[in-house]
Formats: C-alpha cells, sequence, structure tokens
C-alpha cells in the first residue's frame, strides 16, 4: 500500500508548475484528486493528463461560491475528501507608491483569499463528517523576505501563514492539522518569463547557495509528507524551502524591472 491509497485530495492550481507536481505524486501514490483551476481547457484535459482518478473543476479561487463548487463536485465524484492543497497564486509587481488598489486587491485575492476559502471550506467538511483531515497552504519565502516591487505578493504570502497558524491553533483540537510550504525560486511556467531576462537568473544564482532553482517536484515531496501519516504531530508549521536563499537575502531586481 502507499501512503495516500484510499486518501482524496482537492488542489487548487493544480494543473500547472507546484499543483501539478503535487498532483502527479498523489496520483502516483494511489490518490484521487479534484484538480482545480482558472484555466478551462486544462481542467477539461486532466483526466487525459493526469489519469482516470482525477476530475477537473474550473475555479476562481477568488470567488466563495466557485469554491463551494469545487469541493461540493470532489465531494459528488469521490464521496468525501481527506486533503486540501491550497496552491493557486500569482503576482502583479509594483512599488508601494506606484500600486493601484487593483494591481493589490489582485495579490491579496488570488494568493490570501485562495487560501483563506479554501482552508475554511475543507475544515468546514472535516468537521462536518467528524474527519481528521489535513490542509497545505504553499505560502513563499517572500512571507518572510521582502522584495523589491513584491509588497503586494509578500503581504499576501505573509497572511497565508499567519492564516495557517491561526487556523491549526482552533482545528488542532479536532484532529485537523494545517500546515504551509514556503518555497523560494522554483522553475514554473509562472516564473519562466521573468527568469528568462538576461541577468535575471545570474542575479538570483548568486543568492542561493544551492546553485540553482527548485524543481516543483521538489516543492511537492514536501507538501506530501505534511499531509501524510509521518507528518500526523506537525501542525501549524511553515517549512521553507528554498536551498538556503533566505540564508543570503532576496537580490535587488530593480535593474530588470520596467
Amino acid at each position: 500500500m502507499t501512503a495516500f491509497e484510499n486518501t482524496v485530495a482537492v488542489v487548487t492550481g493544480g494543473v500547472s508548475g507546484i499543483g501539478a507536481a503535487i498532483t502527479r505524486r498523489l496520483i502516483d501514490r494511489g490518490a484521487k484528486v479534484a484538480v482545480a483551476d482558472i484555466d478551462s481547457e486544462a481542467v477539461s484535459a486532466a483526466a487525459t493528463t493526469f489519469g482516470e482518478n482525477v476530475v477537473g473543476v474550473r475555479t476562481d479561487v477568488t470567488d466563495e461560491a466557485s469554491m463551494e463548487e469545487l469541493f461540493a463536485a470532489a465531494i459528488e465524484r469521490f464521496g468525501s475528501f481527506d486533503v486540501v492543497y491550497n496552491v493557486a497564486g500569482g503576482s502583479k509587481p509594483a512599488r508601494v507608491v506606484d500600486m493601484d488598489l487593483a494591481t493589490w486587491d489582485f495579490n491579496i485575492k488570488l494568493n490570501l483569499y485562495g487560501a483563506f476559502l479554501g482552508t475554511k471550506l475543507g475544515a468546514q467538511h472535516f468537521l462536518a463528517v467528524e474527519k481528521q483531515g489535513a490542509i497545505v497552504n504553499i505560502a513563499s519565502l517572500n512571507s518572510q523576505v521582502p522584495m523589491h516591487f513584491g509588497s503586494g505578493y509578500s503581504t499576501a504570502k505573509a497572511g497565508v501563514v499567519m492564516l495557517t497558524k491561526n487556523a491549526a491553533l482552533e482545528l488542532g483540537g479536532y484532529g485537523i492539522r494545517v500546515n504551509a510550504v514556503s518555497p523560494g525560486l522554483v522553475a514554473t511556467p509562472l516564473t519562466g518569463g521573468l527568469l528568462a531576462t538576461p541577468g535575471v537568473m545570474d542575479t538570483y544564482l548568486d543568492r542561493i547557495p544551492a546553485g540553482r532553482a527548485a524543481d516543483p517536484d521538489e516543492i511537492a515531496g514536501v507538501a506530501l509528507f505534511l499531509a501524510s501519516p509521518d507528518a500526523s504531530y506537525v501542525n501549524g508549521e511553515n517549512i521553507v524551502v528554498d536551498g538556503a536563499w533566505a540564508t543570503t537575502g532576496y537580490p535587488d531586481l530593480r535593474p530588470f524591472m520596467s
């Protein structure tokens, strides 16, 4: 038996990057997965991409009704669920003095609303069926380390970490564990455009002792650990997975930003 056999997971942002790596690992280890994403075509192709134990649901993680539909779809297809991964996220960079409210709202809603709604709705189900479930939120190294042009994203991810700790405090007595993973630089479609800019990758690598970006699967491994029986006494934690980047500080990317 594999660690996730007879387990059902809900994964937001589950068709690309870190989310897709989590989905693949879960499937390989015997789980069934409800995969959510804003990309209609990608979720429609989810069963083809990941196999028959996946259902894809087009979801806007900033909208509560849309998130409710996701969890309802997971229950309808699989009967219940045991694990929630709140992975969906993104960034619109801007300096504090230049940022309009729409840009601020984009960063806060996509990153923090999504984690809040996934945590809330997942926990509601666990409590309703008296299940000891697990919730894993994907935060960021920027929850602890600031970056130029990143106040919206960094603030949202710091909120994800504190949301995780508060939820663990409130839900731990019911056997519900809530933890977070804070990746450093990860090679994903989301970071691909920036990293392709001449000079940017070298600027990052000057600060990363590991000397490279992480593969999404390296983040997925930690995320799966946190939902596994091996982490049964881990609750309210934020695990930084950054190749020791936090020891050196964030690079100054202002020369590469318009």
